[in-house]
């Protein structure tokens, strides 16, 4: 039968009403594995491509069948924000087939709760925080909710895969199953996941269930894809009085080979020859445009996308076509102040008259360029047109961009973080800015595909910033690693459709103890052995052993986590209570101890470190000054005032990929002429792989900055990195005679060496060779928190979870051996 005659008749009736012509390819794909089988389903396609309609088209034509008797499915998404968009975009879908929605978080009123407790039926829209604190303040009312739940719909999916908010998830869904005795399907949702077959292992774990992944025949869309480089003052690196690095390129090289002089004026047809039988050819068909533009602006890139007729099959996803580069299309539509910062004056210049998004990657640079911006405005006299949103701004704050957003006619542009990378519903976004390259793939293709929805091309614009180097600094400083990075990203893609594959292998003790201790508070007294029973049986904990486990409970006790009752029975203890109590216990992701920042009565949003009384701080895209610190209930109260100054919410660090840094050495090496780099970028890559070839980093990892010094690039990535930094400053250090070292992660170590080039990959080779524990490569004493409850579970579980499950060892020794075979033999 077909799909669209399978539907339900109020299903049919929206899509005529929507006047739809046919059905997308996933849509078509999610009906057949939903209808023709009892399995799980993730459901992986472009962003704006009728995911959601495709999981819940077939749930709802099944609800309609056969009404559940409780909540028939669980919708789970990563922000309240975005269930609060799917909350209104499923109740027109529902409206006439009489199925209710309900959402559940911290700002759904108390009365809307009790509505759905009383009469638990249709769709109820979760975050995995609510998801826990139902669990553990509604624990009897599970089986009566959820008694007769049939699917659960993890929205953003690709979100959850690298980190203990996934893994919290997934016990929490096993948990709820075993209390309410059903065994619901699992389907899976996102745009951007790499190795599908292990992100189905993900979705699947625990739940009995194959997972269906359905093939899709694909064919080209449109990018538009732009990066540029900008120092952060004059000159610019194409510019003719601009002299590049050759000045700090190690002495013993006088000048670049004359392959490397040309690199960035030529074309490749196939990638390098390290890189054959691993990568398909990129060949670029390029068209010059009209007007007589320049080729170097803005290019519009075909890659795959589903089509929206296509039949649909059971398998691997299809690999995408070719990306075919097409004419570009730029235009200034303001004119930024004189001696604007030559980057943020870019972003000014282009966004006028546009709904465009500024992604940044941290808050403090989301507050300095949305402050930037506004000055622009002012020193221009017009309107503001810039708005803000990130995770510490107020929920008022965020709420009232989002709507602005959303109206068409309303052309502002909003600068942000991660926080508006997932699906949310903001409008018809025209452009992206994305200043410095994102940690992952994934982030690329995420921020990027919140643009080109309703037909339009996806538009992405790289906006790469750098300072100028000092005299003095040495060559590794003068690489300009962001814009590397990018074009690393973009390539990787392009060439491989390749994205972050899940995080495996890792020894998750802080949420072992997160889930001991939800366990107990919503199920109360226990034997050792029913604990053990409920939580170390969890699928996501299948690495950890019930020695572990023995070693967690003891200290728990002897911390008055929990604590021994008469009857020989566990409960939470006094200082548990303490912890489980707190609304913040329902998250497992780290949080910073924050303040709330007010003006007069109205929440502004919250930092980290309160300034000293008098001092100016940034937030909101404006400067206040700090009026009173209430350090015992947290607030600080403030004014506001014109005038630029850093912000700073916390560290965020970035977890990149070994391939990443694999591809960045390639850009180096390669003459490819990368179609979207726009002019500065180019002349700027071009000075930088000159100096790569003069310096010799190009033929080996090792280079002399003169002397002792040297400087190794091991183009690894976060976790092998940090590895290698432990296996030389632990185990090779005496040998090599190493000194003064000086890491900049994940990209190079400097230090001073006691011995030649050849012994250092000998001995460096030998000790990774050494039958050796991992513990070894922790210092005395060291205890590396990682993860949020790392501080309240036991110092040896700390210490083996980052030894065993962070240190990606075996990378490390992979590529050592390369190198001691390679480099540890020469004379």
């Amino acid at each position: 039968m077909d799909i669209f005659d399978r539907y339900a008749p109020f299903i049919q009736d929206f899509i005529y009403e929507n006047r739809w012509e046919n059905l997308r390819a996933i849509q078509v794909a999610a009906g057949e594995a939903i209808f023709n089988t009892d399995q799980n389903v993730l459901l992986c396609a472009s962003t704006a491509s009728g995911k959601t309609e495709a999981a819940f088209f077939p749930i709802l034509t099944l609800f309609s069948e056969d009404e559940p008797r409780s909540v028939g499915c669980i919708y789970v998404a990563p922000l309240k924000a975005l269930i609060n968009d799917q909350f209104l975009r499923l109740n027109d879908l529902c409206r006439d087939a009489q199925v209710p929605v309900w959402h559940w978080h911290g700002d759904v009123s108390a009365s809307e709760k009790k509505r759905l407790m009383r009469k638990p039926s249709g769709i109820l829209q979760i975050t995995p925080e609510s998801l826990e604190a139902l669990l553990i303040h509604k624990h009897a009312d599970i089986p009566s909710l959820f008694g007769d739940l049939r699917f659960v719909v993890i929205d953003e999916i690709h979100s959850m895969l690298r980190g203990d908010r996934g893994g919290q998830t997934l016990c929490l869904i096993e948990r709820l199953s075993r209390l309410a005795g059903v065994r619901p399907r699992r389907i899976g949702l996102s745009a951007t996941i790499g190795d599908t077959k292990k992100a189905g292992a993900f979705l699947s774990a625990g739940s009995g269930r194959g997972c269906v992944i359905p093939r899709i025949e694909t064919k080209g869309v449109q990018w538009r894809l732009s990066m540029e480089h900008f120092y952060n003052s004059a000159p610019q690196a194409d510019e003719a009085w601009y002299t590049g690095t050759d000045a700090m390129i190690p002495g013993t090289v006088q000048s670049a080979s004359p392959t490397a002089v040309q690199a960035g004026r030529q074309e490749q047809s196939s990638l390098s020859a390290t890189q054959a039988g691993r990568q398909e050819q990129v060949k670029p068909s390029v068209a010059m445009p009209e007007n007589g533009q320049e080729r170097d602006s803005l290019f519009a890139l075909q890659v795959g996308r589903q089509q929206d007729t296509a039949a649909s099959h059971l398998g691997a996803i299809k690999k995408e076509p070719a990306p075919e580069i097409l004419a570009p299309r730029c235009e200034a539509t303001d004119k930024a102040p004189y001696a604007a910062d030559p980057g943020c004056g870019y972003i000014f210049e282009h966004t006028r008259g546009k709904k465009c998004l500024v992604f940044t990657n941290s808050r403090e640079e989301c507050e300095a360029v949305t402050t930037t911006l506004r000055q622009y405005c002012e020193k221009n006299h017009e309107p503001d047109r810039f708005l803000i949103h990130h995770g510490n701004l107020a929920t008022s704050f965020r709420q009232s961009a989002e709507e602005q957003m959303k109206d068409d006619d309303n052309r502002m542009t909003i600068c942000t973080t991660s926080t508006l990378e997932l699906g949310i519903d903001i409008g018809r976004l025209e452009r992206a800015f994305q200043v410095e390259a994102p940690f992952t793939v994934s982030s690329f293709l995420q921020r990027m595909g919140r643009t080109g929805r309703r037909g339009e091309p996806c538009e992405m614009w790289f906006v790469m910033r750098e300072e100028h180097a000092e005299p003095r600094d040495l060559f590794p400083d003068t690489i300009p690693w962001s814009l590397i990075q990018g074009i690393a990203l973009v390539q990787l893609y392009l060439e491989e459709r390749w994205v972050e594959p899940p995080r495996d292998g890792r020894l998750p003790y802080s949420l072992l103890y997160h889930q001991t201790m939800s366990t107990l508070a919503s199920c109360g007294e226990m034997t050792p052995q029913e604990l053990a029973s409920r939580v170390l049986t969890l699928a996501y904990f299948h690495n950890i052993t019930a020695e572990d486990y023995k070693v967690l409970l003891h200290h728990l006790l002897e911390t008055d986590q929990i604590q021994w009752t008469e009857e020989g029975g566990l409960i939470v203890g006094l200082a548990g209570e303490r912890i489980t109590n707190s609304f913040k216990f329902y998250a497992v992701f780290q949080e910073n101890e924050e303040y709330s920042v007010r003006c007069e009565s109205e929440e502004i949003g919250t930092i980290v470190k309160p300034p000293p009384v008098g001092e100016r701080i940034a937030i909101a895209g404006h400067v206040w000054v700090c009026e009173e610190v209430d350090r015992v209930h947290h607030q600080v109260y403030v004014h506001m005032i014109k005038g630029n100054v850093p912000a700073y919410f916390g560290d965020e660090p970035g977890d990149i990929h070994t391939r990443i840094l694999e591809r960045m050495a390639q850009v180096l090496r390669e003459n490819t002429d990368y179609p979207y780099l726009r002019k500065h970028a180019k002349a700027r890559l071009l000075t930088a792989r000159r100096a790569a070839a003069a310096s010799g980093m190009n033929d080996r990892p090792l280079i002399c900055l003169g002397e002792q010094m040297y400087c190794l690039f091991p183009w690894l990535g976060s976790y092998a990195f940090l590895a290698l930094e432990r296996l030389l400053r632990l185990r090779c250090a005496d040998r090599l005679g190493l000194k003064g070292f000086n890491s900049v992660r994940p990209y190079f170590i400097q230090f001073t060496l006691g011995v030649s080039e050849a012994e250092f990959f000998r001995i460096l080779g030998e000790e990774a060779e050494k039958p050796f524990d991992p513990m070894e490569l922790l210092y005395p004493k060291e205890v590396p928190v990682f993860d949020k409850y790392d501080d309240l579970i036991p110092e040896e579980l700390v210490r083996k979870g980052f030894a065993y499950g962070v240190l990606d060892i075996e990378g490390m020794k992979k590529r050592v051996r390369e190198w001691a075979d390679r480099y540890g033999q020469e004379a």
